[in-house]
């Protein structure tokens, strides 16, 4: 006699966490990431009928979900508990309309439940507050893959013919591509224009270095371009530089600095990649064990 709940999560890992969290009522299980795509063949998405869209098992699909079909058999109750987000309720709803084609929801709760962080209270709570899959977050998804795929299948095969040795066109990477030429010909079009700037390496009478700009030529204030040329910029230097300079005026200023607000996921491979040099596939593959745990024997 198996549990008689069942819960699907998308990694293994989570899987046996969440186990252990839940006891011996339930049996948690992992659906491996996506269970079904469009097939790549021409009629996948069909814009003349309100964009119907084909499905396939994933290529990897079918060992976890007849895994999920043989445990849903033996149990009152289905939670669907992967990711929360616009993919993981995908997912969900994937598994649920495969479940309910082979006719393994009838007569049984299926309910949707998601939390951000794989402790026991937030798990817990999770499951006290198990909700419908969201229509809107699923609908998202479909507009985002069926345009994914018309785009790509669609503009590729004349890119290919066109331009030998192209890969690919797709809904974002041509849009980026367009905003780039379009970048690159402000840049060709940008008339240079000359102009310097002069500094001076002071010291305190403590003998502490610090730089300053000239800002003030003449008793007229200085603007970005105002010194032009080579000729003008050492007219200006050797006017000042025989001069006695002194401090003429110190203002302080308090300034107030609110917190960053949270990591989203660009946010955070923008600043991963510059203070620590990660790749994106590294910090998303950091980000999703963090977010898993790591099994340390406790809690």
């Amino acid at each position: 006699m198996g549990a008689s709940n069942l819960v699907i999560v998308e990694s293994p890992a989570k899987a046996k966490t969440i186990n252990k969290y839940l006891g011996a009522d339930y049996e948690v299980i992992a659906s491996y990431g996506h269970v079904r795509d469009l097939p790549p063949k021409d009629g996948s998405v069909r814009p003349d009928e309100d964009f119907a869209m084909s499905w396939q098992l994933g290529d990897r699909a079918e060992k976890p979900v007849s895994e999920i079909k043989k445990l849903a058999k033996k149990s009152k109750a289905i939670f669907l508990a992967t990711d929360p987000d616009r993919e993981g309720e995908a997912i969900s709803w994937h598994v649920q309309e495969l479940l309910r084609d082979a006719k393994l929801t009838e007569g049984k709760q299926v309910k949707r439940v998601t939390f951000n962080e794989i402790t026991k209270k937030a798990v817990k709570e999770a499951f006290e507050h198990a909700r419908e899959l969201d229509g809107h977050l699923i609908d998202s998804y479909m507009a985002r893959r069926a345009l994914d795929y018309l785009v790509g299948f669609n503009i590729s095969p004349v890119l290919w013919r066109k331009l030998p040795g192209s890969r690919s066109a797709g809904r974002v990477q041509s849009v980026a591509l367009r905003l780039i030429c379009e970048r690159e010909a402000e840049v060709e079009k940008f008339k240079p224009q000359e102009y310097w700037s002069i500094f001076a390496k002071l010291h305190t009478p403590d003998g502490a270095p610090f730089i300053a700009r000239l800002s003030t030529l003449a008793g007229n204030k200085l603007d970005k371009m105002d010194i032009k040329s080579a000729a003008d910029a050492k007219h200006a230097a050797d006017r000042v530089r025989n001069k006695k300079l002194s401090v003429q005026k110190i203002e302080k200023k308090q300034a107030r600095r609110n917190p960053y607000p949270p990591f989203i996921t660009s946010s955070l491979q923008i600043d991963a990649s510059r203070k620590l040099g990660m790749s994106a596939s590294q910090i998303m593959r950091t980000a999703q064990r963090l977010y898993e745990g790591v099994d340390i024997g406790g809690e």
